[in-house]
């Protein structure tokens, strides 16, 4: 692309920072538009830089995401590169492997390819004190893994299974896109542990070691200057009634009613 002389050529640089959830700065419904603009006017050919810093979340929202991305890229024809900040691990790492390639600090966090899932179990402590727990359902699981319920060994089995399905779906995910380039034991790739940018480029989950800064001028030149595409900062004003102490109970009713909360990238 030639520029007049007086304007430095800018870079598209999609910044994906933060813990990917529904109520997250990471989301589909906040991240999609904006993954629409940062390829908006690429031409074929073109590149689009992903700053990742992000240690994971929702497993769907890693998932809608990273399509959304590689949707528009086959659609536009440009290229996609990944550079991994501090951290690139879990669904940060779901996101990176949405790039043709994936360039990483020698520092980074990188990896943790796996699920993970839990929760509370609050019988005994509700017991103690008195409290007497009373849940009336249609459907004998309808309240499988309530926290206020002894732990069912049934419904350990059905987590473990939902665990593994979705880290099938996350290795799958891994191998179609980093196909001939893994160079470690799927063992040891696969096991949900990190590893730091030097091992991670040895093991075949990152291409090359680099920062942000260089890889803007790799991609438009010396004088490049990077151009940001991220969520509009919200005031304090309007992040007051999240803060309230509504907010945080239900937050917390959330993360102990809904087992899909337990479970993240």
């Amino acid at each position: 692309m030639q520029f007049p002389p007086w304007r430095k050529p800018r870079v598209p640089v999609l910044r994906l920072h933060g813990i990917l959830a529904s109520k997250g700065p990471l989301n589909i419904e906040a991240i999609g538009p904006l993954v629409d603009r940062a390829f908006r006017g690429v031409k074929r050919g073109g590149t689009v830089l992903l700053d990742i810093d992000s240690r994971g979340g929702s497993p769907v929202h890693s998932e809608l995401i990273a399509t959304r991305i590689r949707r528009r890229a086959d659609e536009t024809g440009a290229r996609v590169r990944a550079v991994i900040g501090e951290v690139g691990a879990s669904g940060g790492y779901w996101l990176a492997c949405a790039a043709d390639e994936i360039v990483a600090h020698p520092l980074s966090i990188v990896g943790s390819i796996g699920v993970i899932g839990g929760g509370f179990g609050l019988h005994d402590a509700i017991a103690r004190i008195g409290v007497e727990r009373r849940v009336y359902t249609a459907g004998r699981n309808k309240a499988r893994l309530d926290p206020f319920s002894p732990e069912r060994p049934e419904d350990v089995a059905f987590t473990k299974r939902l665990l593994e399905d979705l880290h099938a779906r996350f290795k799958d995910w891994v191998r179609s896109r980093r196909a001939g380039r893994l160079r470690a034991d799927e063992e040891e790739v696969f096991d949900g542990s990190w590893m730091l940018g030097e091992k991670a480029l040895a093991a075949g989950l990152v291409d090359r070691l680099g920062d942000l800064e260089a890889e803007v001028k790799a991609v438009g030149g010396d004088k490049a200057r990077p151009q940001v595409i991220r969520p509009r900062r919200r005031s304090l004003l309007s992040r007051l009634p999240r803060m309230t102490a509504e907010a945080a109970v239900d937050v917390l009713a959330e993360r102990l009613e809904d087992p899909r909360a337990r479970l993240r990238l």
